[in-house]
């Protein structure tokens, strides 16, 4: 069966939205596991880097089930996210853990107005759409002056002593969890194939800051296949 990463353009969308429809109900599980519970940690940092104060505006963008969101609720009670995603059936599961104010949205074509939010974050994104610089400039366009964006997403891992056992549990052990759990080991074949064909830390944080982002930074986590990068837009 083929993957999104062989098509490119609307139809590479088209296919990781279908994907994506097809794991919604299983797809929290299946972060958990294949992360062994550290993107709850992950998140926590996310939300962290935005430094949200009390009456912020965030726009949580690919949101899938409203994690980060619902984080942000946490850490910063009296914040206003907004959950997006282009996956209904992504949004739909994310109901189950109670009210959230959740959009429709394309990435590379934000519905919000410039200078709307205080912080844009996103969690397993980047690596999904198709171009990167579009996604990125509307997550400029849409950060009022002075806003945060902060990125959570699989990185190209670095060659090292573990590369051998990365490699086994991204190409072996997640097809076959998502196998198990969800019966569709397509996607969570497409999931690592997505990572290590994806940019390096150090890369996206060139793009970040080609979009004009200042003060960008990132540190790597989980044996260099997961990366946080933050920024502001002065």
């Amino acid at each position: 069966m083929s993957t999104p990463l062989e098509y490119t353009g609307k139809e590479r969308a088209d296919r990781v939205q279908e994907m994506f429809s097809k794991i919604a109900g299983r797809y929290d599980l299946m972060n958990r596991l294949m992360t062994a519970g550290q993107d709850i940690r992950w998140r926590k940092s996310v939300i962290a880097h935005a430094k949200l104060e009390a009456g912020d505006t965030l726009l949580d963008i690919g949101a899938g089930t409203g994690d980060l969101a619902r984080e942000a609720l946490k850490q910063q009670p009296a914040c206003h996210p907004v959950a997006a995603d282009f996956t209904l059936e992504m949004m739909q599961a994310g109901k189950k853990y109670g009210p959230m104010n959740w959009s429709t949205a394309d990435a590379l074509y934000l519905p919000f107005p410039a200078q709307r939010f205080d912080a844009v974050v996103s969690g397993y994104l980047m690596r999904n759409v198709t171009d990167v610089m579009q996604a990125l400039g509307e997550q400029y366009r849409v950060l009022k002056p002075g806003g945060r964006i902060v990125v959570l997403d699989t990185t190209r891992p670095r060659k090292n002593l573990l590369t051998p056992f990365i490699n086994i549990h991204l190409n072996y052990i997640i097809p076959l969890l998502g196998q198990l759990l969800t019966g569709e080991r397509d996607a969570y074949t497409y999931l690592p194939d997505s990572t290590q064909n994806f940019l390096t830390a150090e890369d996206l944080a060139d793009r970040m800051r080609d979009a004009g982002f200042d003060d960008v930074n990132f540190s790597v986590e989980m044996f260099g296949t997961m990366a946080i990068h933050w920024g502001i837009k002065k």
